[in-house]
């Protein structure tokens, strides 16, 4: 049974992880359902030949904190792109309450199983993000609700787990009659559970005193599924909308910079904006390139880090992998950071500019607004002693379906991935000062896999390549 469901979810060879629901299931059947197939009691006859070859490859299976981040992958596209948490159990990527068409369309539907939307429900449960779990578990619920009776040996939760981690989800959002009719549903199904029975009596004692708010902190004990920490804010939009300004003049043009590299063959710039001043300069890099760099960083890709106060960690808020290439790593890395030097007419010569930076992003993978600019001496970026970071190249190193736009906030523009191309910007103004416009976000992927490469130039050695202007503030 569980190999036709396997077989069923792959029959379409072209079909691939690029839509995260397929991506999050491939995740958990590996992670979770197949070893409840392997030992469970069904699997006895064969119990020794089973758990031997699983034994050989589980050291290359997703672990917990995979399957853990592709769930709240799927709550971060839910709140970022305003996706229906039931249209997309259904497979469709809709934005809640809207008639528009859906934000990306799969070519073949995916659906995400009651066992599935537990999993995401309860990862926010574990969290105390009650906003979350509420909207993945009632999911879950209905979809129990339907198959109640049927067992999938795969799967790790019931209806019963369902309704007990909701409840209590209602009760510490302040919904205390909606946590006591699920608590009676609960009971309903398993009377003898004693636990569940005083809850229920915890829930009509609250609401007969008439309490609107949650008990906790008022020295009414309850008694949740599991012990929960104390929960975190909510997450807010992934950055604010500023009021439109007037489109200012833009322009599209072939350009030399005035280096004979690029007499032959000029650079086709577009104009993004002016204020920051950031252009897009498409076909930079060639499709055989881009599969070159991909390939000579995919067996270095890690975790990628942020700098904190004078360390480097993991973030929530940069979900990606990413490794570094020196030039001298292959010919084309060599030649790529010849052809950014000619468009920008920097100099990119050791310690003037950092080492090339493959970064791929993967299901929901993202970076919250961000300067790439030091804003703090102490910052790891100091250490190369050339100064900070006077401007950006981003080449996009693929395609995708959906999300993945580059977003500056303040500004209010974004732009969206273009395969081949490179983006370019100023970090710092002409007085060395860091440019706030240029505060940026890198949307979660919606669908896809997003491939990036980042040249980061510092100031020293652009003096005359960049001079300062007459007016101290420019």
């Amino acid at each position: 049974r569980f190999y036709e469901k396997v077989q069923a979810l792959h029959q379409d060879p072209k079909a691939s992880v690029d839509n995260p629901l397929l991506a999050f299931s491939l995740i958990k059947r590996l992670h979770s359902d197949w070893p409840n197939v392997i030992y469970s009691d069904e699997a006895t006859e064969n119990t020794q030949a089973l758990h031997a070859g699983f034994k050989e490859v589980e050291q290359e299976l997703p672990g917990a904190e995979d399957l853990d981040g592709a769930a709240r992958a799927l709550m971060r596209l839910q709140d970022v792109y305003a996706l229906s948490v039931k249209g997309m159990a259904n497979g469709v990527f809709q934005r809640a309450g809207a008639s528009r068409p859906p934000l990306y369309s799969p070519g073949r539907r995916v659906s995400l199983s009651a066992d599935d939307c537990f999993h995401v429900g309860k990862v926010a449960y574990d969290t105390g993000d009650y906003y979350h779990s509420i909207a993945w578990l009632e999911e879950a619920v209905g979809l129990f609700r339907l198959s109640y009776g049927s067992w999938n040996p795969e799967d790790r939760s019931s209806l019963e787990d369902a309704l007990d981690h909701l409840a209590f989800s209602y009760f510490m959002a302040g919904n205390i009659s909606h946590a006591l009719s699920l608590s009676r549903e609960f009971l309903h199904y398993d009377p003898s559970n004693g636990r569940v029975a005083r809850n229920v009596a915890k829930y009509e004692k609250l609401l007969e005193m008439g309490t609107a708010a949650s008990g906790a902190g008022r020295g009414m004990p309850w008694f949740p599924p599991h012990r929960c920490p104390p929960s975190h804010p909510l997450l807010g939009p992934l950055f604010p909308q500023l009021a439109p300004e007037r489109l200012p003049h833009l322009s599209c043009s072939y350009e030399t910079s005035g280096s004979p590299y690029l007499l032959l063959q000029p650079a086709k710039k577009e104009v993004v904006w002016i204020r920051p001043y950031v252009a897009l300069y498409h076909d930079f890099i060639s499709d055989a390139e881009a599969e070159t760099i991909k390939g000579l960083a995919g067996p270095w890709l890690q975790r990628s880090v942020v700098a904190s106060g004078e360390k480097q960690q993991k973030a929530e808020y940069r979900i990606s992998k990413s490794a570094w290439l020196k030039d001298t790593a292959d010919p084309v890395v060599r030649a790529l950071e010849q052809r950014i030097a000619a468009v920008t007419g920097l100099d990119l010569r050791p310690p003037y500019a950092e080492y090339l930076q493959v970064v791929n992003y993967g299901l929901g993978g993202h970076y919250e607004p961000h300067f790439d600019h030091a804003t703090s001496r102490k910052s790891p970026l100091y250490r190369m002693k050339s100064g900070n970071r006077i401007a950006t190249v981003m080449i996009y190193l693929s395609a995708v379906e959906a999300g993945g736009s580059t977003a500056f906030v303040y500004a209010n523009f974004s732009v969206p991935v273009v395969k081949n191309a490179a983006l370019f910007w100023w970090n710092l103004r002409r007085n060395g000062d860091g440019d706030g416009d240029t505060l940026h976000a890198g949307c979660p992927v919606l669908a896809g896999d997003k491939w990036v490469a980042n040249k980061w130039i510092h100031e020293h050695g652009q003096e005359f390549r960049r001079p300062c202007g007459a007016d101290p503030q420019d």
